[in-house]
């Protein structure tokens, strides 16, 4: 056991390697992930032939919860490219040009981080990177400065959704958390650790913003309807779960439903509209992240079956024996390593805690916001990173503190409510 133990780890740590380097060997990360999860599994099937039927077994249960959250994750990305090529964004910049100039910083974190827990927050943090592009185009020192606060603010509102970042997707669709109670426990923690970064940073500048100069392209044909009806339906998919028992993938199922006949009805008597189809938007949905995920869930529950994620926690509790400190490392962990590997081998890791423990709701916090501490710590940094041509060096020294700062503040907000069984 110890020797396949061994085998398991070294495949899932040099899979890893190859993910962590992939725009230095030029090969996507998603073919890495699915050669370590085929590579795990065949390690078992190969070592193990006398156990092959229980071994299927398990495989089989574990493809069936890998499709909840391939499925789901699948359906957000198809509803967000929907409003985006019919560029239904384009109200949010409308609204924010509105705001003076002293107010505009701290009215875009705040929408980020409200608009995270609706939508994704890579594709969050890209709205609003390009959104304030459109609003101060000329001060790209500025831009950098406040790039840093969006990517916080959409890690930060991601974590007290279910729906907010895949993290808190899988701890939900698994049965770990339930919607409200996490809206509930994470929402001043996460508020917390987005704004304190704020107001270390806003003295510094609330008085350097120039006269405000948007210019936007206009809205597609029924962008705001679009628009209206994929919000709605991101928000309806907890509330159709709750009601009906069914799993969120097909709450999720529906939300596309409503809104591809609704925009095939729309635009079925208008060529010049065909680029607004619903194919067409699919076309632009990022598969590789999803095979990515994929090959990911795969290798982690290959650890699982393999014994080697009880012997991570095992030693966990040895070098960490308070559960706090030990979710907090893996937090810290997070700016560095993938959450949602990490966040998929924790669920392995911790699954005798039940339903709502505080344990998973920290560790969602963790998870998700501890990416911001580097810029590749989280998809909205390497999104942004390449936007806006964030340095490493640069955003360690400049955002990175303050992102620490709100980690913490959030952190002690969390074990605070906890001990005044808030």
């Amino acid at each position: 056991m110890q020797t396949v133990i061994g085998g398991l780890s070294l495949l899932f740590v040099a899979g890893y390697v190859l993910i962590a380097l992939e725009h230095f060997l030029r090969v996507n990360k998603s073919a890495s992930a699915l050669l370590t999860g085929v590579f795990c599994w065949g390690l078992l099937f190969l070592v193990f032939p006398q156990h092959r039927q229980e071994l299927m077994g398990e495989l089989s249960a574990h493809l069936a919860d890998i499709a909840g959250i391939v499925f789901f994750v699948l359906c957000a990305m198809a509803i967000v490219q929907i409003i985006q090529v019919h560029r239904g964004f384009l109200f949010v910049a409308r609204w924010l040009s509105r705001y003076q100039r002293a107010s505009l910083i701290g009215v875009v974190v705040l929408l980020t981080f409200l608009l995270s827990a609706v939508i994704d927050n890579l594709t969050t943090a890209l709205v609003m990177v390009a959104l304030l592009r459109g609003l101060i185009p000329e001060q790209a020192q500025l831009r950098k400065l406040v790039a840093g606060l969006i990517v916080i603010a959409a890690n930060a509102g991601g974590a007290w959704s279910p729906i907010g970042d895949v993290t808190t997707t899988m701890l939900w669709i698994g049965g770990h958390i339930h919607a409200g109670a996490i809206v509930r426990e994470l929402f001043l923690p996460a508020f917390v650790s987005a704004m304190v970064p704020l107001l270390v940073l806003l003295p510094w500048l609330r008085f350097e913003l120039p006269a405000l100069a948007p210019s936007f392209l206009a809205p597609e044909p029924y962008a705001g309807l679009v628009f209206s009806l994929g919000i709605a339906g991101l928000l309806s998919v907890p509330v159709f779960h709750t009601v009906t028992g069914l799993p969120p993938v097909f709450g999720a199922f529906l939300a596309v439903g409503v809104l591809w006949s609704v925009t095939e009805l729309l635009h079925r008597r208008s060529p010049d509209h065909s680029h607004l189809r619903v194919h067409v938007a699919l076309q632009r949905v990022d598969v590789s992240t999803v095979l990515f995920f994929v090959g990911i869930l795969l290798a982690v529950d290959a650890l699982q079956t393999g014994h080697v994620l009880a012997h991570v926690a095992q030693w966990l509790d040895q070098l960490l024996p308070r559960r706090e400190m030990a979710v907090t490392f893996l937090g810290l962990i997070s700016a560095v390593v993938d959450n949602v590997p990490l966040t998929a081998a924790c669920m392995k890791m911790y699954s005798a805690y039940p339903p709502d423990h505080w344990l998973w709701f920290l560790l969602a916090y963790a998870v998700g916001t501890g990416g911001s501490i580097l810029v590749i710590g989280s998809a909205a940094g390497v999104a942004v990173m390449n936007i806006e041509r964030l340095e490493f060096f640069w955003y360690l020294g400049r955002i990175a503190p303050i992102a620490l700062l709100g980690y913490g503040a959030g952190i002690a907000c969390f074990l605070a409510l906890q001990a005044l069984g808030w």
